[in-house]
Formats: C-alpha cells, structure tokens, sequence
C-alpha cells in the first residue's frame, strides 16, 4: 500500500538554498503556512518564490521575505503588504508581476509540460516590453515562459495516505495548478484519511502528482480564517 505521510523534516530534505519554490494559496485560505515556518526553521535562503501574493506582513510568505531569505518573488500584486512594497522600492528584493490570470496560465502551461502560452493581454501596454511578440491570424501576441518550479508546497483540507488531495474553496485557485509544476510537491493537510476513503470524483489533485504528506497536528493561529468543517 502507498504511503506518502511522512515527518516536515523527511519532507524538505530534498530542498536546498537558490531553489525554486511554489507556494500555494488566495491570501490565507489555501497557504501552507506549517510549510512555510519549515522553511524559515531550516534557513534555507537566496530563494526564488512563485506565489499569488505576499500575503501580509509578519504573516506567511512575508516572514521569509522580511528576514532576507528570498532574492526573487513572482507575484500578481503586493497591494495587502506594505513592507514588502517598501523592500522592493529599495532593491532589497526583485519583483516579477504578472496579472494573475496570466500568472495561473504560465502555471498551468509549466504543469502540463507546454514551452509556454501566448496571450494579447497588456499587448498595447508596457506588458509587452522586453517580451517576445508574434503574430497570428487573430492580432498579435504576447509570449510567455511556462513557470515550473524546484518544490512546490501546498496546503489541502484533506488527503490519503497515497496523496490524493481535496481543497477548499478559494483554496483551489492555484493549489492545483502548482501540484502539477514542480519537480517536488509537499502537501500539508488538516485530515489524513485511508486510501478509498475520499471519492475519486472529490479528488483535486490525483496522487500521482504529490511527493509528501504531512499531517497537521494542530492549526497555527494564520489559519484561523479556515473555519470551514473537514469532513
């Protein structure tokens, strides 16, 4: 029988300082935030992070950045984190924003094994500059890199022990999408349950796609918008 559920510390050992990390969640819902304090623990650092926002300051993915573990953050928007905005406009971190739309496609093409996408968002702005531009039949388009990633960490309101994973509502927005990017996908989970127990048409992300589980004893205090009830 396949068992994924393993200790954070088995989990990350395969992490090391200069990788590529995805990390999932809309703000709090869906961030792995057990995953994240990981991180800050084993102080890895010079880390490239790919998430949809920076969450707030002090909170999630903020306390890497604001402790100088993170040289580069791909982002939709910083408009929630004040500190961060501060670091960026004094060059203490890099910045790459892509609308978020284009953000979760880029994902999305990188999870499927795509070289890329090919929009006409923002082709008349300054989106366009410094960016490969084709033309097609339709007008012209922008190109854009599929993104993968070295590790992806992702947070699930259930899982088995074989890594099939369930979300929870806003949870589901770019959770999915990076369990199919990375070369290693962590999954923390609020309930761990046996193999056959969830229905396969409840499954978000099929097993195969997850690496480790790790169940989570008990909610930090970030989680506690999550009031919804694992069942």
């Amino acid at each position: 029988m396949i068992d994924k559920v393993t200790t954070i510390d088995n989990a990350l050992r395969g992490v090391t300082d200069g990788q590529v990390v995805m990390v999932g969640g809309f703000g709090v819902p869906g961030t792995p935030f057990l995953l994240i304090e990981s991180l800050l623990r084993l102080n890895f650092v010079e880390l490239t992070l790919i998430k949809n926002e920076a969450n707030e300051a002090g909170l999630g993915v903020s306390k890497l950045i604001e402790e100088g573990r993170v040289k580069r953050l791909i982002t939709s928007h910083l408009g929630l984190n004040g500190t961060v905005i501060s670091m960026m406009n004094a060059e203490d971190i890099t910045v790459d924003f892509f609308p978020q739309g284009i953000l979760a496609e880029k994902i999305r093409a990188g999870g499927a094994g795509l070289l890329g996408i090919v929009t006409d968002i923002g082709i008349d702005t300054i989106l366009r500059q410094g960016k490969q531009i084709i033309k097609l039949d339709s007008g012209e388009g922008i190109v854009e890199p599929a993104l993968r990633a070295d590790i992806a960490l992702v947070h699930a309101a259930r899982a088995d022990r074989a890594g099939n994973l369930v979300y929870e509502k806003s949870a589901r927005n770019f959770n999915p999408l990076m369990a199919t990017a990375a070369d290693l996908v962590v999954a923390e989970a609020e309930l761990i349950v046996e193999v056959g127990e969830i229905p396969p048409d409840q499954i978000h992300t099929p097993g195969a796609f997850v690496d480790h589980v790790i169940k989570i004893e008990e909610l930090l205090p970030e989680y506690g918008v999550l009031q919804h009830h694992v069942r």
